[in-house]
């Protein structure tokens, strides 16, 4: 692969981010003062400005008006296209995942997004921190529900996705929002082109407990992970790595429950919550 794609990509959000950051220069204003007027943290003026946090509709409206452009930002955020809806780090991912011809996912905090439930989401969501806003909210579950398209798509996509059991235990949103995930979860274990295996608690090691993974094939036959931590998270093109974490991915497959035992767990687990 090109080794351009490991390059940092130019969003919309960071091209509005410096159309406000001049917009607010031109005004007189620091971060601060623009901050104080909106009525919001300093850190969320510099992280719009620096198009790491995208800019909400209504708070461009509101911009607009403070610093008397004419509906810029507004027009701005509005032509937006639908793919650069996602927060800027995982643009790439996004675009690639919803391409897949095969898509492996390991993940031991939470159940993976494109498999979660509408009420699962926004607990999810809900539970980030700092905080975000509601208006906020609402976008990334609308968002993260789209993504669950992939499922629908023809050609099917190969996919298998191992969940850590701790996971269909903590009841993130209540257990009446568990419960839903996990018949939902029963309901995807039923679909022939996906499986769903789950890594047993009592299991006293595996080869991943350094952290989630997401493997990908393009249908170019272009082989990705994708890696996800604190605050930061990137794509891995490098096929040498890329080697390594499908190996790490194969021992995970062998080591946890067969998709059988992992519905009959699913099925038990859904008569405790």
């Amino acid at each position: 692969m090109q080794s351009s794609k490991r390059n940092k990509r130019v969003t919309s959000w960071h091209l509005i981010g410096a159309q406000l950051a001049t917009f607010r220069r031109a005004a007189g204003l620091t971060q601060a003062a623009l901050a104080e007027r909106c009525r919001v943290g300093e850190e969320t003026i510099a992280s719009i400005e620096q198009g790491r946090r995208p800019l909400q509709l209504d708070f461009a409206i509101q911009l607009d008006e403070l610093l008397e452009t004419k509906g810029v930002l507004q027009v701005a955020v509005a032509k937006v296209p639908q793919k650069e809806r996602f927060p800027a780090f995982v643009q790439d991912f996004v675009e690639y995942e919803q391409e897949a011809v095969t898509l492996l996912s390991y993940q031991n905090q939470v159940v993976p997004g494109i498999l979660q439930t509408e009420g699962y989401a926004r607990a999810v969501f809900n539970s980030l921190y700092p905080p975000l806003e509601s208006e906020e909210v609402d976008e990334r579950v609308a968002t993260r529900l789209a993504r669950g398209s992939l499922l629908e798509r023809k050609p099917r996509p190969m996919m298998n996705f191992l969940l850590e059991e701790a996971i269909l235990h903590r009841p993130l949103g209540g257990h009446q929002v568990l419960r839903e995930q996990i018949r939902c979860l029963l309901m995807y274990a039923e679909l022939p082109f996906l499986g769903i295996q789950i890594m047993p608690t009592v299991r006293e090691t595996h080869a991943a407990l350094d952290g989630p993974m997401v493997l990908l094939e393009t249908p170019d036959h272009d082989q990705l992970a994708y890696i996800e931590g604190q605050r930061v998270s990137f794509l891995v093109d490098d096929l040498d790595e890329v080697s390594v974490l499908q190996q790490k991915y194969g021992m995970l497959r062998s080591q946890a429950l067969s998709p059988e035992e992992s519905v009959r767990l699913l099925i038990a687990l859904l008569g405790e919550t």
